[in-house]
């Protein structure tokens, strides 16, 4: 083998190592999720409703029930205009 053969193994190696570290890094490192009640799509919440009207995810039959969530990062519920971060009892108007 020659040098140049040699030389873009070595630097083959390394990326794979660093590519590697990196995505245990990464998985390592994991977001903190919080459950944001009212703005789950029809058909795309996440899990049970709050008020056990159902209990899987995907079950929800309308848009921006005030008792199904969505997971969303933690600190964004409250950014999220209709976001609450408990169920309420209230109905959407």
């Amino acid at each position: 083998m020659n040098n140049n053969h040699l030389l873009s193994a070595a630097i083959g190696s390394l990326l794979v190592l660093g590519l590697a570290s990196g995505n245990a890094n990464a998985a390592e490192k994991k977001m903190e999720m919080e459950k944001c009640f009212g703005i789950a799509k029809a058909g795309m919440n996440d899990c049970s409703s709050n008020k056990s009207a159902h209990s899987c995810a995907g079950q929800a039959t309308k848009s921006n029930d005030p008792m199904d969530f969505v997971a969303v990062p933690k600190g964004t519920c409250d950014k999220i205009a209709g976001g609450s971060m408990s169920g309420s009892a209230m109905k959407p108007m």
